[in-house]
């Protein structure tokens, strides 16, 4: 095998990643002009202010809470700062549709806090008012308290990377640390935290499972009742390609704001910042600030799932649950692998053969991250069943066999779709790795007899064996979570356990819903607990910029 074939597979790679999402953009371009003016008068104005809504509230709260949980956690010392500043990560681990069914079982009328009020107080069920968790509100407080890591894991990164010479200087110049903190650390990670907010911005519009649960009306939502429920190929491609135009924006304005600006680095001369202990009062509030998001994100609905999965009686030891795990470790394992494979190429080709080229090959390869599952779930299944359907009617109209649906219904349609979503999160954290590296090691690779695939084989891969095994953990846990696309493409007869639970959800079998919601969760610990190892271990320069790659992959 040549190097120049393996810089045609990066691209046969590439074009995969990039196909659904052309595919989704012509059937909505060339449907029905009847269509797009009902979708324009009906409910696109409904969905895009409530997507609007959503993305303002989610972005601002992650914004807040989790620059100001890192500065906390990374300046000060107070009563169990060691144990939070990890612990802060945590709710990362939960998908916010699994988020969403812990709360609304505690919340609910029928719930242990409304039943808990009624027998304290005598109150019948018109005599108080509860706020109502199914609601825009409940969603946006949902995935806030599941996406505020995303800041707050970058804004921590680059606090860590700040000399405190600059803090110090406004110090003595008369500024209070709050003023200090406002005026000069907080604008020199404003790269990272923008970042951050965009990136949980960019996981709002994408989710399905929170909002359809909560039944709040989004353009996610949408894509999924037109399919589904109204059978209109038409309007749900339309639908998807007004998200795209959303997402591919948002994307634009993330990568500008990482191209314009660079979260603040050390200086010439650095000095790490003298953590002042917080005593008293202050000590305890900044303990109290930073254990509530955790005991909301982590605490709280760990304990509700648990209580509810205890009283479901069901086991995952049963042959069917036995059956759902080995149905989504298979799926996430087979995606895992071959996006990994991808992104090692596309990375490769990039590395020997920097251009303009090699700089489309990567925006093309990650432009699935920008785009919401469901999208994608669109873009194949469109020309797919197309294609299934003219297969069947030929075959039938020659040799009168029936072939069905030979793609369409089959799970390599969906690792299709795994791979075009979740191809920048394998590249982003094996460039990561290979960023490492110097130059000179390839040239040096060369010169001993090893070109092209053996260069990959016996350099490249071994250097960055942790970041190629990083970058399958963090597919491997990101296809697990996956739901929309799953919910459209997956065959009749083959279960994951996200589509399990958001089934049971949707029948409102809440406490058996919270089996296989904890095994999820259990698997998406793994890799958060990873990147706060990340952040303990390395120094604060590469922890900065390891965790901006792996953050934005994730």
């Amino acid at each position: 095998m040549s190097e120049r074939l393996l810089h045609r597979l990066a691209w046969v790679v590439v074009v995969f990643c990039v196909a659904p999402i052309v595919a989704a953009a012509l059937a909505a371009l060339s449907g029905d002009l009847e269509t797009w003016r009902e979708v324009l008068s009906t409910v696109l104005p409904r969905y895009t202010a409530t997507t609007l809504t959503l993305v303002a509230i989610v972005g601002i709260s992650t914004a807040v809470i989790g620059s100001v949980t890192a500065w906390l956690v990374t300046v000060y010392r107070f009563p169990g700062v060691r144990i939070l500043e990890v612990a802060l990560a945590l709710p990362l681990a939960f998908p916010a549709y699994v988020m969403a069914y812990a709360y609304t079982h505690m919340l609910d009328h029928p719930g242990p806090v409304q039943t808990t009020l009624r027998a304290v107080t005598g109150w019948g069920p018109r005599d108080y008012w509860f706020p109502e968790v199914r609601s825009l509100g409940g969603a946006a407080l949902m995935l806030t308290i599941v996406l505020y890591p995303y800041v707050y894991l970058l804004a921590r990164a680059s606090f860590r990377q700040q000399s405190a010479n600059a803090f110090l200087v406004a110090r003595t110049l008369g500024r209070s640390p709050l003023k200090a903190f406002w005026r000069v650390a907080l604008p020199m990670a404003r790269p990272a935290i923008a970042g951050g907010a965009l990136l949980a911005v960019m996981e709002t519009i994408a989710d399905f499972g929170t909002v359809a649960f909560f039944n709040v009306q989004t353009f996610a939502t949408g894509i999924y009742q037109a399919w589904f429920s109204l059978g209109d190929r038409a309007a749900a491609a339309q639908l998807a390609l007004c998200l795209l135009s959303f997402a591919l924006l948002l994307a634009g304005l993330e990568r500008a704001s990482r191209g314009r600006a660079r979260t603040a680095g050390r200086g010439a001369r650095f000095e790490t910042m003298e953590r002042p202990t917080l005593r008293g009062a202050a000590g305890w509030i900044a303990c109290a600030i930073c254990l509530l998001p955790v005991l909301l994100g982590f605490v709280i609905p760990v304990i509700m799932l648990g209580s509810m999965a205890m009283g479901s009686g069901q086991s995952l030891l049963s042959e069917r649950y036995l059956g759902f795990m080995a149905n989504s470790v298979t799926l996430a394992g087979v995606a895992a692998v071959l996006t990994v494979i991808g992104a090692v190429l596309i990375g490769f080709r990039a590395r020997t053969s920097p251009g303009r080229a090699s700089r489309w090959l990567v925006i093309g390869a990650g432009l699935g991250y920008a785009v919401p599952g469901g999208v994608i779930a669109v873009g194949l299944m469109v020309p797919m069943a197309a294609l299934d359907n003219t297969v069947d009617a030929f075959m039938r109209a020659n040799f009168g066999i029936r072939t069905g649906l030979l793609i369409t219904g089959s799970i390599w349609l969906m690792v299709l779709a795994y791979v075009a979503r979740f191809m920048a999160a394998a590249l982003n954290a094996y460039d990561s790795g290979m960023a490492t590296v110097p130059r000179h090691f390839d040239a040096i690779g060369r010169s001993l007899g090893q070109p092209g695939p053996k260069l990959l084989m016996r350099v490249h891969l071994p250097v960055a064996r942790t970041s190629v095994l990083t970058a399958l953990l963090i597919v491997f846990v990101d296809v697990m979570k996956e739901l929309p696309a799953t919910l459209i493409l997956h065959p009749f007869n083959f279960q994951t356990l996200a589509v399990q639970a958001h089934r049971l959800a949707a029948d409102e079998r809440l406490a058996e819903a919270a089996v296989p919601s904890l095994v999820l969760v259990g698997f998406g610990l793994v890799p958060v607990l990873i990147l706060c190892r990340t952040i303990g271990r390395d120094s604060p320069g590469r922890s900065a910029a390891k965790l901006g790659t792996a953050i934005s992959a994730g």
